[in-house]
């Protein structure tokens, strides 16, 4: 095929009936309404009087973050909350891109949508996971709308998340709404999709569920041995890294099996109090990184800070974390897995993320590039953002 030809193609496959330019039109959309962020003063004001009024638990001398969140670096947190760190700056910059609210098969779904420079951008779904939101995204917005090799960003809050409806639902049936958002709200007939955590589940469930529609998918991390594998088909490599889950999961994976199991239980305490709602996202972020660098795990401390903000303002913190018990209901169940989809798909391993070997991503999706990353995290995209649009740019646009 000549090259003509060939640019002829991809024009046609990747041409919508929404034009090109950096806030799509509503009219385009369908049931979709605008939307911006604008927190009440009193909600600022109860958010410090709680915060002066935390009672500090104490904690052993010398125990640093052995024992969970270090009271030392929380109390400095919290001063500077109370005192420096500037919400409606913050709440300006949440503006700064196209938002709107759709209704999509009944639910209300929040997110952000911003059309790429180049005439033939590419539509990539974003999602992403826990304890993050929608803002995990935002430092590549610019970087991936920019120049001849762009993407239209459709970047989503999961429903019980930030400003979407609150109610919990499954990975599963989260991607039986993005399809529905890309497809019938926003108008594509093929589109990309990436994620990472909860993301990455409901990523997977897009390609299993919906090949006809879904041109590529993006990891950065692809699930973990349960005890449920068989032992005689696993690699050696799938051995060693099944044990290194099982450490971590005794020694880090206090919160995942709370939520799973009483997510309730845990959901009235840091509904209640910031400080501990800090204090709960801030040992997730310190597992598998070294104290020093737990803001910087999160994109910097104004980061960290603005991502609480967007769970304490929406009081989403309990079905947020309800969605792991209703994942693991699901899995509980005995319902059929989600099979092994040909989609083409990419997967980046940053160093302080799980070091899954090659062959387990293999037995979930059709990897057809993986790479071992220099630098960066679990929150590659907030850590280090231009080494996570590069990898995204070059893996999407590697596909025909």
């Amino acid at each position: 095929m000549s090259k003509f030809l060939t640019l002829l193609f991809a024009s046609l496959i990747w041409s919508t009936t929404i034009c090109h330019s950096q806030t799509p039109k509503i009219s385009t959309m369908k049931n979709t309404t605008t939307f911006k962020v604008s927190v009440p003063q009193p909600v600022l004001d109860d958010l410090k009087t709680r915060l002066k009024n935390t009672r500090w638990p104490g904690e052993a001398e010398g125990s640093g973050w052995n024992f969970g969140t270090n009271e030392t670096y929380l109390k400095e947190l919290v001063n500077y909350w109370i005192n420096q760190y500037d919400w409606h700056k913050h709440e300006a910059e949440l503006n700064k891109y196209p938002q709107y609210i759709a209704n999509v098969n009944g639910v209300k779904v929040h997110f952000q949508y911003i059309k790429g420079e180049g005439k033939n951008s590419r539509p990539l779904l974003l999602t992403h996971g826990w304890p993050d939101s929608y803002y995990r995204f935002h430092k590549i917005i610019p970087l991936l709308t920019k120049g001849d090799q762009s993407f239209d960003l459709i970047i989503p809050s999961i429903p019980g998340f930030g400003f979407s409806e609150k109610t919990a639902i499954s990975s599963e049936a989260v991607a039986d709404l993005w399809k529905v958002l890309m497809t019938e709200n926003l108008g594509y007939t093929k589109f990309y999709a990436a994620g990472g955590d909860v993301g990455m589940g409901v990523t997977k469930a897009l390609a299993s569920k919906y090949p006809g529609v879904v041109a590529g998918v993006h990891f950065t991390d692809i699930g973990y041995p349960m005890g449920q594998e068989d032992p005689s088909t696993m690699t050696d490599a799938e051995k060693q890294f099944a044990q290194f889950v099982q450490q971590w999961w005794y020694s880090e994976g206090a919160y995942a099996m709370v939520q799973a199991t009483k997510p309730q239980s845990l959901a009235y305490g840091l509904n209640d109090s910031p400080t501990a709602l800090a204090a709960w996202m801030l040992s997730f972020g310190n597992a598998g990184a070294p104290p020093e660098i737990v803001e910087k795990a999160f994109g910097g401390r104004d980061e960290l800070l603005t991502n609480i903000m967007i769970y304490w303002t929406t009081q989403t913190i309990a079905t947020s974390v309800k969605m792991y018990k209703i994942d693991a209901m699901a899995q509980w169940s005995g319902a059929k897995p989600l099979q092994k989809s040909d989609v083409p798909a990419g997967l980046a391993v940053f160093p302080r993320e799980a070091q899954f070997p090659k062959e387990w991503a293999e037995r979930f999706v059709n990897v057809t590039s993986f790479k071992k990353m220099k630098e960066g995290g679990h929150f590659a995209a907030l850590e280090v953002p231009d080494v996570f649009a590069d990898e995204l740019r070059s893996f999407f646009y590697s596909i025909d």
